[in-house]
């Protein structure tokens, strides 16, 4: 159910800009599987998009430390100086990319600095390239502002990745961004220097397209990866790139809400004005938190992607051990996204035909109570997404119950 049909229904016109937007099949799954719990059912939920480790001690020390400071009051407005010359220094560290402080810009939140991007560029009609599986919001913060998402779908043959080719082929005069994610949610890939190189030679021929990197999951690779960010990789395009990142996934802060990112000086303060009628400054205690996360101890991110890399090959391998699923074996981030064409047209024991892969995590849902998500929700079907954010008790239990519902399809 949409938006607009519902609102109509309390007499309430909403406007044109979020009609055709729906409420998230995430949520809708999460509130549905949440409910089965309180009902005395042993649901699993695999959905959550939030790594499950605390935040660090340290950096709650520091958020402790500000408060007792007194920093409890308005900050400049699209991120305090400590905290930009924090954001400086790490990716001139990590990522060889040097930025004026002018040229970084924290939000609430890594989504607020996208609708921030796209708001302060996107004039109606203009077109955003946005490689699917791709994560929800993308595209829906494109059509807020009036833009179109062209969406390009990019399956496990091309390792969810998207080709020059493709690239290519999908621009147009009215492109205004393209936007990538590196690793990605939901597929967990990520793009290697040797796969972004003729993504960027398409670029560097189109000097109207801009490029937003999505960089949230850097820290989170897996066998040796390298971790690249497209602005270090080509310097020329550099001036049309917006580099994204955040605290939430490594530093396990997804409740602070601190997002940034660097990029050139017009764009950063066309940002700044959207931001300045919507939510003015982030948070100054998390702001505060955020200096100790990027400046502070970074020997735990090894130790917890060693964790997660532990809860990927349970996954992967407990998946592809089931006849009819088939899993790609992910670079980066917490996800799992496997195909499940081998399941669409069998018959659960109760009748019901599986026509799409919406209809087999419904039926994990009912059946084994496992909760996933499936692959429409991200733009690219017949595949599910399973977040293994969770203990490893719980992902071997999970996988046991997929396993039985499958065998009991005919």
């Amino acid at each position: 159910m949409t938006i607009n049909t519902t609102v109509r229904e309390a007499g309430f016109l909403p406007a044109s800009r979020i009609a055709s937007i729906g409420v998230s099949e995430i949520l809708k799954i999460g509130a549905r599987a949440s409910a089965m719990k309180r009902d005395g059912k042993p649901v699993i939920i695999l959905g959550a998009g939030e790594p499950d480790f605390d935040t660090p001690d340290h950096i709650k020390q520091a958020a402790w430390e500000a408060i007792q400071r007194g920093e409890t009051k308005y900050t400049a407005l699209d991120g305090s100086p400590d905290l930009k010359k924090a954001i400086r220094e790490k990716f001139q560290r990590e990522n060889d990319l040097a930025y004026e402080l002018d040229e970084i810009t924290v939000g609430t939140g890594a989504k607020q600095i996208l609708f921030n991007a796209m708001m302060a560029t996107i004039n109606p009609g203009d077109e955003v390239i946005i490689p699917t599986p791709y994560w929800t919001s993308y595209s829906d913060i494109v059509q807020i502002c009036e833009g179109r998402p062209v969406l390009i779908a990019c399956d496990a043959s091309s390792g969810f990745r998207l080709t020059a080719e493709k690239l290519e082929a999908a621009i147009t005069p009215k492109t205004r961004w393209v936007l990538l994610n590196s690793p990605s949610n939901p597929s967990g890939a990520a793009y290697s220097a040797a796969d972004y190189r003729p993504l960027l030679d398409v670029l560097l021929r189109h000097p109207h397209v801009w490029l937003l990197v999505d960089d949230m999951y850097e820290h989170i690779v897996y066998d040796d990866f390298r971790f690249v960010t497209p602005a270090q990789l080509e310097p020329r395009l550099k001036a049309r790139t917006l580099t994204v990142n955040g605290v939430s996934k490594a530093y396990a802060m997804t409740g602070w809400r601190i997002g940034y990112a660097g990029g050139p000086r017009p764009l950063i303060k066309a940002m700044a004005v959207v931001q300045s009628q919507a939510t003015s400054c982030p948070s100054s205690v998390s702001q505060a938190a955020s200096v100790a996360a990027l400046n502070g101890p970074q020997d735990f991110l090894k130790e917890r992607t060693a964790s997660f890399k532990r809860r990927r090959d349970l996954v992967v391998n407990g998946l592809n051990a089931i006849d009819g699923l088939d899993c790609r074996v992910p670079e980066g981030a917490f996800y799992t996204f496997s195909g499940c064409a081998g399941m669409l047209g069998k018959v659960t024991p109760d009748g019901k035909r599986i026509e799409t892969d919406t209809d087999f995590c419904a039926y994990l849902l009912d059946d084994a109570h496992v909760a996933v998500v499936p692959g429409s929700a991200f733009g690219l079907s017949p595949y599910f997404r399973i977040s293994y954010a969770t203990s490893e008790t719980e992902l071997k239990e999970a996988l046991q119950r997929i396993a039985s519902a499958c065998t009991r399809l005919s």
